[in-house]
């Protein structure tokens, strides 16, 4: 189901947006004017309970909107100005809410379950309790927002801001949060094992208590990060920078830059009983000399190893990368193929003019994102773009072909 957005709508969107985005400075218990709910009590539509999955009519206007125990799921919210509407508990499995603004909207305790948030913009929002399994959430804006015990297990987050954001007690399980921005973010006994965080920004983020079993922090800036207590067992910090497990527990992979201290020999007396002191002197002096040089030495030889090791591993992710890239372009293709031939089925068949139609529409952007998404691609998480827009596109395709035979 796909809602039309008025013009004027989108125009608010925008204007709008520079008068409830936070500034960068100001933090979540201490809100300006301008930083709390726009809405007032009852000032939207009253919308409680109601089920718009058997073809309801939405209102056009849905700023400050009471949608509570609403059933919303599969239905079309892009690029919808939702700011301050109450979704507590609402049903929004496979909801879309592409670029859609819902900042400062109470959403505690809603199942997005699969749901396209891909660019929604939830600034300051309420999302304690809320479930996003399996959600698609690529570059969707949480800045001082409150997911406290939210569900996120296996949620796509690549790019997505959680700038000072709450994540106490959630699930990140399994997700991909890689190149995720959350600076000064609470992780506090957060559950994030396997997750994704390569070249995230965490920098001042906690993680106290968290289990962080398996992460991948790969390039992650982490430079005043607060580890005290969490779980690092075989979590990879390769290239992290600043990277302080002071305080946690388990035994973390390929930590780059510790410092291994050399025995002070200085002060040290000439054994007791020595005939020749200048002699035990000089004899001292050779000795720290040769261990000087085998330390140096042994040092040349890891380094060496390490680079060796670092330079297979950039082959094989490389290698791996590029056989991905040409399964991606092939999928693409493919879907290309499909739309060309449900064209020229529906020119024969008398049943052209299909432009109009919602899902022919969903097809061709479908198309149309993937190959954008291939060209900014540059590592393998940046291809789960690509296969979310084939699937969307294929999905499209299939429900117009059981509509139209």
């Amino acid at each position: 189901m796909r809602r039309s957005i008025p013009l004027t709508l989108i125009a608010a969107t925008f204007a709008l947006s520079g008068s409830v985005i936070a500034p960068a400075h100001a933090s979540a218990g201490h809100l300006t004017a301008a930083q709390t709910n726009p809405c007032r009590p009852g000032e939207g539509a009253k919308l409680r309970g109601k089920d718009f999955t058997k073809g309801a009519q939405l209102p056009d206007n849905l700023r400050c909107a009471d949608l509570t125990g609403a059933k919303l799921d599969g239905i079309e919210f892009v690029q919808e100005d939702m700011t301050g509407a109450i979704l507590r508990n609402a049903s929004l499995k496979k909801t879309r809410f592409t670029q859609a603004t819902l900042k400062h909207a109470d959403m505690r305790g809603a199942d997005f379950t699969e749901a396209n948030l891909g660019q929604m913009h939830a600034d300051y929002a309420d999302l304690r309790g809320a479930i996003l399994i399996d959600a698609e959430a690529g570059q969707a804006q949480f800045p001082y927002a409150d997911l406290t015990g939210a569900t996120l297990t296996r949620a796509e987050l690549t790019q997505a801001v959680f700038t000072s954001a709450k994540l106490v007690d959630a699930d990140l399980t399994e997700s991909t949060p890689g190149q995720l921005k959350a600076r000064k973010a609470d992780f506090t006994r957060a559950k994030m094992r396997e997750a994704k965080l390569g070249q995230a920004n965490l920098r001042n983020a906690t993680f106290k208590d968290a289990d962080l079993t398996e992460v991948d922090f790969t390039q992650a800036e982490l430079a005043g990060a607060d580890f005290t207590g969490a779980t690092v067992q075989d979590a990879s910090f390769t290239q992290a920078d600043d990277a302080n497990l002071k305080g946690a527990k388990g035994t973390p992979q390929d930590v780059d830059g510790f410092v291994f201290p050399t025995p002070d020999s200085a002060g040290e007396e000439s054994p007791a009983g020595d005939p020749d002191p200048v002699a035990a002197q000089e004899d001292k002096g050779i000795s720290v000399g040769l261990v000087m040089v085998v330390l140096s030495a042994v040092g040349l030889a890891l380094t060496v190893v390490a680079w060796g090791v670092s330079a297979q591993r950039r082959s094989r992710r490389n290698a791996r990368f590029a056989l991905m890239r040409r399964g991606a372009e092939e999928d693409i293709t493919r879907l290309g193929e499909e739309i060309d031939q449900l064209d020229y089925e529906f020119q024969i068949s008398g049943r052209g003019g299909m432009t109009a139609d919602q899902d022919w529409r969903h097809a061709i952007d479908a198309y149309e994102a993937a190959k954008n998404a291939l060209g900014m691609a540059r590592r393998e998480q940046d291809l789960h773009f690509v296969a979310r827009a084939v699937h969307d596109g294929k999905a499209a395709l299939g429900r117009l072909r059981a509509r139209v035979r």
